[in-house]
């Protein structure tokens, strides 16, 4: 196994990372919304129209989950990714398309070594969707856990760390 390109250290707080764009697919997102959100302006054209989103448009946790690919694809497949012990805020201040391109980054907005078990450092993470007319469809709060460069141990396998 190569060493990871990103660890604790490479996260400051203040850091940004453009984590690069999904274009939104119809027949995904459909299947998505049937699968696990089926309210019938994500799964009716008809009641869709009618909404006030005026047509088909994706569940929010469909969009949470294009953001989550491009967080693994623009980051986390190169980083010394821990895990995440969860999240404090998400929101969908606008609806999604399909055809909608997005944008997808993070900001860094605190980043500690933890106190209980300083093999890893605590970064507290603020991932957004912007479609590409500017407007923000997605805003998520979390904190990400990542190993250390200056060698600490990692977890042993099948021990939680907890920050």
């Amino acid at each position: 196994m190569t060493a990871p390109e990103v660890c604790f250290e490479d996260l400051p707080a203040g850091r940004r990372i453009a984590l690069g764009s999904v274009v939104v697919d119809r027949d995904e997102m459909l299947a998505f919304n049937r699968r696990f959100d089926p309210q019938p302006f994500h799964v009716d054209e008809e009641a869709a129209r009618e909404s006030l989103f005026g047509g088909l448009c994706a569940s929010g946790w469909f969009t949470a989950s294009l953001w989550m690919r491009c967080y693994v694809d623009g980051l986390l497949t190169r980083a010394a990714s821990l895990g995440s012990p969860g999240g404090d805020e998400i929101s969908w201040p606008a609806p999604v398309f399909p055809g909608d391109r997005l944008d997808a980054a993070m900001e860094v907005l605190a980043a500690r070594v933890s106190a209980s078990r300083p093999h890893l450092g605590l970064v507290t993470l603020l991932g957004t969707l912007t479609r590409d007319d500017g407007t923000p469809v997605y805003r998520g709060r979390f904190t990400g856990m990542f190993g250390r460069r200056d060698g600490a141990p990692a977890a042993a396998p099948g021990d939680p760390a907890s920050p």
